[in-house]
């Protein structure tokens, strides 16, 4: 059983929330989201708010509070193998309400298929919120380029 390491971004100015479903081995190794350099994360989410791409961990944390983003994961705690979605098994989520009632929250969205499943799964009915899911910017979706990403992606408001 692997514990999610990484605390949630957000602050009393967000104003969109974006779940992935866990975070990674690489992730988890930086202590923070969406570490894999080849995760392309922070070039779709740079590109759709019109800013450079941020390097640093302290870079990422300040543009997502800058554009009033929250992120976290889906899933609190499960057993996987690797950084594999498929492999994922026994659950158990993060409570999000930690962050919608610290901050007016007036959107969500989750990063790919996995994310989705899980949220729908167990976080739905809890927080009575519906999700919008957007193609993940995983690796793994190759079938994604970033220009398409990007486009998709664009569907978020704040």
């Amino acid at each position: 059983m692997i514990v999610h390491p990484i605390p949630p971004v957000h602050d009393e100015n967000s104003r969109i929330l974006i779940l992935g479903s866990f975070p990674s081995v690489k992730s988890r190794e930086e202590g923070f989201f969406y570490g894999h350099p080849q995760n392309r994360f922070w070039k779709v989410t740079a590109a759709v708010f019109g800013e450079t791409v941020p390097v640093s961990t302290e870079e990422k944390r300040v543009f997502l509070l800058r554009n009033h983003v929250a992120v976290w994961d889906v899933i609190g705690s499960c057993d996987i193998e690797g950084s594999s979605d498929s492999s994922i098994r026994n659950v158990s989520v993060n409570d999000l309400r930690r962050i919608l009632e610290h901050a007016d929250i007036r959107q969500i969205y989750v990063n790919g298929k996995t994310a989705y499943k899980y949220y729908l799964k167990y976080t739905k009915n809890e927080i009575g919120r519906e999700a919008i899911c957007l193609p993940s910017t995983s690796p793994a979706n190759a079938a994604w380029s970033v220009e398409k990403l990007v486009e998709a992606w664009k569907c978020i408001k704040i």
